[in-house]
């Protein structure tokens, strides 16, 4: 390893050393006693990191002859996932002391899921993009399952593990095929013999797809995502529902036009498929749900269906479209999170939907947050939901997919229903004792910042616009 190679992956470097740094102070500290510490210090380096990657690189740079690819795509994949983290953790921290869950692991676990995240998305080689999503999902089984004495958590962390197993073996068969016939696992490579090897390596890159799929829960491959978010502690499922589902969109992003950028016709059929059964199943599937975990899970297969529609067009507009559609996503999760964090009654976590009647009577502020979050969410203009569905929209249109746009508006209208129903019952249900909301100040402000971003945003979209656009020629290009 070069002085170059080692400064290219220093902030993952950074993050792996500081991991075990504090999982070795934890344990010498005693059971749980710095836990609050290393919640808020682990936020503060995600932070510190997205700061130095999003301010100090530049250009393109390559490490271990081309295996790690550090440029403006990546590093606007990293700021998302490190910044969305650390709001997770912040939020989170009340409600795991409260609910008795304040362990020194989960902090840690979170930040090596982050450091295989990161690995993910900068991945210019088949082998490296596979040890960084088996870091991260190896961390994500140990979390989901954290809860032991839960039956609903350990259930939840079983289905994630042993479907998460099936779809790796997917993506490793694919990954053989593909170097059986390219001869290699670097990307550069890999986009080299297309045309020597054309059919046997699209057939393994359907392969590469479904595994990839699973990931981002878009359908057929979603069955994991209901049981999973409804039994993982809620603040485990804000954290599956924004930074791994980015890094998984961007890690997908990567290999198809970094090693088959060549043949966007072929997966973009594929993609084109998953993105209208996953819009539709989501939009479909959410509306019989009475656990709002459960509505999200749903919610989140369809908003990885539209942005797996700025995906399917090939083209850089659309790779922009993707990754400003998935900033906005990550952005009214961390919203929509901290409110069913905040959901107790008689002292104990609630997720029912029914518990929401007429909330507004109780809680008149936080139900015009959660109001603008549901528009949000639902598309409706001029909430900045509506623009990040409007941009892969606009993206399929340009791209000659019409007939894609169009799914993509339909399913949205369907999807429209159970969002707008949450606020139905917050402002017109039955007037009964529902839930209360504790919410601690992080959690407030966490709430009220987002909704204020979902009504600012539409000004400018606060430059992410212009940062996309360069993101997306840097892969593209």
């Amino acid at each position: 390893m070069t002085a170059t190679d080692f400064h290219t992956v220093l902030p993952e470097v950074l993050l792996a050393l500081y991991a075990m740094a504090a999982l070795l102070a934890c344990v010498y500290a005693g059971k749980d006693a710095l836990t609050g510490v290393v919640t808020w210090a682990t936020a503060g380096v995600f932070v510190a990191l997205a700061a130095y990657i999003g301010f100090a690189g530049e250009g393109a740079n390559l490490a271990f002859g081309g295996m790690f690819i550090d440029d403006a795509f990546s590093r606007f994949a990293k700021v998302v996932i490190l910044l969305s983290s650390a709001g997770v953790l912040v939020m989170a921290q009340d409600y795991m002391a409260r609910n008795d869950m304040g362990r020194f692991e989960y902090p840690i676990l979170i930040a090596l899921a982050v450091v295989g995240m990161m690995f993910m998305v900068s991945a210019g080689d088949l082998m490296l993009m596979y040890l960084g999503l088996e870091l991260q999902s190896l961390a994500l089984y140990v979390v989901a399952a954290m809860r032991r004495d839960s039956v609903k958590s350990t259930e939840a962390g079983l289905k994630y593990f042993v479907l998460g197993s099936l779809s790796s073996g997917l993506l490793l068969y694919g990954a053989s095929l593909v170097y059986g016939y390219a001869g290699t696992t670097l990307f550069s490579g890999i986009l080299t013999t297309l045309d020597a090897a054309h059919l046997g390596l699209v057939i393994g890159l359907v392969f590469l797809i479904a595994g990839m799929a699973f990931k981002v829960s878009a359908a057929p491959f979603h069955m994991w995502t209901p049981d999973v978010y409804e039994g993982a502690p809620t603040p485990v499922t804000a954290f599956f529902a924004t930074a791994p589902k980015a890094a998984a969109m961007a890690m997908i992003a990567r290999v198809l036009f970094d090693a088959f950028g060549a043949i966007p016709a072929q997966w973009g059929q594929v993609l084109a498929a998953l993105a209208v059964v996953s819009m539709f199943l989501g939009a479909t599937a959410a509306i019989g749900q009475r656990d709002i975990k459960r509505l999200m899970a749903y919610s989140s297969i369809a908003h990885m269906g539209y942005a797996l529609v700025g995906l399917a067009t090939g083209t850089a507009e659309g790779v922009q479209a993707m990754l400003i559609y998935m900033a906005i996503y990550v952005t009214m999760n961390l919203g929509t999170f901290a409110f069913i964090m905040s959901l107790e009654k008689d002292g104990k976590p609630i997720s029912d939907i029914d518990s929401l009647n007429m909330f507004s009577k109780r809680e008149p502020l936080k139900a015009l947050a959660v109001l603008i979050l549901m528009f949000s969410l639902a598309g409706v203009p001029p909430m900045l939901g509506f623009f990040g569905k409007f941009y892969v929209l606009k993206a399929a249109v340009d791209a000659g997919m019409t007939w894609l746009a169009l799914a993509g508006a339909v399913a949205s209208v369907i999807g429209a229903f159970y969002y707008l129903r949450i606020v139905f019952f917050m402002y017109f249900g039955r007037d009964t004792e529902g839930a209360s909301s504790r919410m601690a100040p992080v959690q407030w402000l966490m709430l009220v910042a987002v909704a204020a971003v979902m009504l600012l945003g539409v000004v400018n979209l606060f430059g992410i616009e212009g940062v996309a656009a360069a993101a997306a020629a840097a892969l593209v290009g």
